[in-house]
């Protein structure tokens, strides 16, 4: 009988795991190695690391510090979390656990556009793809930026993006742009080019990502995915944990969703999706969860 278990080996889970640690609890990590945050090249928006960091090694150095303090990982991926009594049975392919507390910290999986997937991650790594405006908008300033997408999100996307560069283009991702007057408008007063698709043939082209448009072939420093993303809280909602409309677990403020014993952090969870952001609801969950295990029997050594 573990005290927590923590599902998700990304920023949040793992930073959960070393607060939970910390506060002498009997913790597993299940981690089946798929963290969003594994994707980034170098992000220079994570206080304390003025060069950068990359994803992969902010990782390696948060699961060295976590086994420093005894905390066990399982490679694998959970299936099913069952609420039993006032403790939990948590099921993967080869392992059944049970735990009187859960931590879901699973995130969520961008929507790639169609394209090679050698040729998704080498554009990946050469920053001509990104995902994400808030972590790296800085890096395109006054370059030629192209945002593949439609619609309220696409129009979002592409006026965040404006304010680092001047030569934003948005580019529908299949035929014509789903645009309705207003997004139209706002497009228009930024300076926003518009280009209907379908997107398609991409390939790097003298250091720049090419694709194919209904306006011809065109090429961009960067391009930028809005394509939405998979919110990974299916576990949490067949539990039994309410989600809102879009699909995230609802939590309170102290990051305990409507299930007793189940809480969230991270992208999982409505809320800026940042590493920032999750590592400090997952210090949250982590004081919540052992506060609240003290509440039912104290905690002694």
């Amino acid at each position: 009988m573990h005290d927590c278990i923590i599902i998700g080996g990304g920023p949040a889970g793992l930073t959960a795991a070393i607060y939970l640690a910390r506060f002498h609890l009997d913790i597993l990590l299940f981690d089946n190695g798929s963290s969003r945050a594994s994707l980034i090249p170098c992000t220079h928006n994570h206080a304390g690391f003025p060069d950068g960091i990359s994803g992969k090694e902010l990782l390696a150095r948060m699961r060295t510090q976590a086994a420093s303090f005894g905390v066990r990982c399982q490679s694998a991926t959970v299936t099913a979390i069952e609420p039993q009594d006032d403790v939990f049975l948590v099921r993967s392919a080869d392992h059944e656990v049970r735990a009187r507390t859960v931590l879901l910290a699973t995130g969520v999986v961008n929507n790639r556009p169609d394209m090679d997937h050698a040729l998704h991650d080498s554009a990946l790594e050469q920053g001509l793809l990104r995902y994400c405006p808030i972590c790296d908008g800085y890096e395109v300033t006054d370059k030629r930026v192209g945002v593949i997408g439609t619609g309220t999100h696409g129009m979002r996307e592409a006026l965040f993006l404006r304010g680092y560069s001047k030569d934003v283009t948005l580019i529908a991702p299949d035929a014509e742009h789903m645009l309705d007057k207003d997004c139209a408008a706002a497009l228009d007063r930024a300076g926003v080019s518009r280009i209907d698709g379908p997107c398609g043939g991409y390939a790097i082209e003298d250091d720049k990502l090419a694709l194919d448009t209904a306006a011809g072939r065109l090429s961009f420093d960067s391009v930028y995915p809005a394509l939405g993303s998979q919110i990974r809280s299916d576990l949490a909602l067949a539990a039994g944990a309410r989600g809102t409309d879009d699909g995230c677990i609802v939590t309170d403020e102290h990051q305990r969703t409507t299930l007793p014993g189940l809480y969230a952090a991270g992208d999982v969870v409505r809320g800026l999706d940042q590493i920032s952001h999750a590592m400090g609801q997952a210090g949250v969950a982590a004081t919540t969860i052992r506060n609240e295990l003290n509440e039912r029997q104290p905690l002694r050594r």
